[in-house]
């Protein structure tokens, strides 16, 4: 089968770490014996590449060095911190829509698969109508709340698309706000897959519980992700100062607008000493880090316009470590964490991420067993084989419908 997915960023380099659950699903289809394009943004007039199967194909929209509408940052964060970006968006509509049409002309794809309907709905469908390809889209949440919030113009245009695409969502929360553009379609639930850790001596993957039990240590707390305002990272570090008198340090591995405010926060609280901003790592580093955490939190809450966690698949990576989490009740990770059972979920207020983090770091054994448990629902449900799987029944039924 001949596949292009339509993306809003893509990996510029080897270390560039966006986007790592798209990667693999395009390495994991190519393996299948797919052949997979990917048509994405150019970012400062980078040319297209090919690797491990997969060929990236840009488009260019504006003068080199104003291309930058994406892959630093979303979109709808890009254009709220810079407004003046607001004059690039015509532009890079019409040229992905372009591209994408004679790209579809060219390849003759089986299947489009769009991410990101908002902005990239036109483009896969000028795209699917060239090649006479199955429209297939995967819904993030994001980009509906932003719609809904922000452009309301993309209300009807989001009814009209829905009505000539395949519908997947990555949670049952995004299903629910399809629902209202879906018309009575069936939308399946698909959500992100993560690949597994290779299994150590006697099936273990997971040192970090073992060796923080073992170690004079104070155990490691670890955050992965964006630094932004709906991750709630500072509700992180009130809730950690709340129990400073036990023994912790907690690791915080990303990027993003709000390191600078994150900084000066832990500095006021006082924790500042126990905090290490990693910033950027390495594939290798970021797998250290998962290995050595006695508990892995992700904040999740409501930013300024109302967008939260899709899904969370950074609690996925550290459940597939064998590593306890603590997440809040906030879109899609409620599909993830089976509160007691595979981690603890709470409300998004320091009070309570303090409460469920501190039971963590006093409990090894129940460390151990929710991520024992954890990791056998990632293999269950979130493993790349069932995750490709399921895509493929719907690639064939919008191939058939096409």
């Amino acid at each position: 089968m001949r596949i292009l997915h339509v993306v809003t960023a893509w990996p510029r380099d080897p270390q560039d770490v966006i986007t790592p659950w798209l990667v693999t699903l395009t390495e994991k289809q190519a393996e299948r014996g797919h052949e997979v394009d990917v048509l994405a943004p150019a970012w400062r007039g980078k040319p297209g590449a090919e690797a491990r199967g997969v060929s990236v194909r840009r488009f260019r929209y504006a003068p080199a060095r104003f291309e930058r509408l994406t892959h630093e940052e979303t979109v709808p964060d890009r254009l709220q911190r810079h407004p003046r970006y607001a004059t690039l968006v015509p532009g890079y509509l019409a040229a992905g829509v372009s591209a994408a049409w004679r790209l579809g002309r060219r390849r003759r794809y089986d299947v489009v698969h769009v991410h990101w309907a908002v902005p990239h709905g036109l483009a896969g469908w000028a795209a699917s109508r060239g090649a006479g390809a199955g429209l297939v889209t995967t819904f993030y949440g994001a980009e509906i709340r932003w719609a809904e919030k922000r452009f309301p113009p993309a209300r009807p245009f989001l009814r009209w698309y829905c009505a000539r695409s395949a519908l997947v969502a990555i949670s049952e929360s995004t299903r629910e706000m399809i629902a209202a553009y879906a018309r009575g379609r069936p939308i399946r639930v698909i959500p992100y897959g993560v690949p597994l850790p290779e299994e150590g001596p006697a099936g273990d993957t997971h040192a970090g519980v073992r060796a923080g039990d073992a170690s004079a240590e104070a155990p490691r707390i670890l955050f992965v992700g964006r630094l932004v305002a709906r991750k709630g990272v500072d509700r992180l570090l009130e809730a950690l100062a709340e129990i400073e008198a036990s023994p912790w340090r907690l690791e915080v591995v990303g990027f993003g607008p709000e390191r600078g405010p994150l900084e000066s926060r832990a500095a006021a609280l006082g924790i500042s000493d126990r905090v290490d901003f990693l910033g950027r790592v390495t594939t290798e580093e970021l797998v250290a880090a998962y290995r050595r955490a006695a508990c892995f939190v992700l904040p999740a809450t409501l930013d300024e316009r109302e967008d939260t966690e899709g899904l969370g698949v950074v609690l996925l990576e550290a459940m597939s470590y064998g590593v306890p989490v603590v997440a809040t009740r906030r879109g899609g990770i409620v599909d993830i964490v089976e509160d007691g059972r595979t981690g603890l979920l709470v409300e998004d207020e320091p009070e309570a991420l303090a409460r469920a983090i501190a039971a963590l770091l006093s409990d090894p054994a129940r460390r151990r067993t929710l991520g024992d448990a954890g990791r056998a629902r990632v293999r269950e449900r979130f493993g790349w084989d069932s995750i490709v799987d399921r895509l493929d029944a719907v690639y064939a039924s919008a191939t058939e419908r096409a």
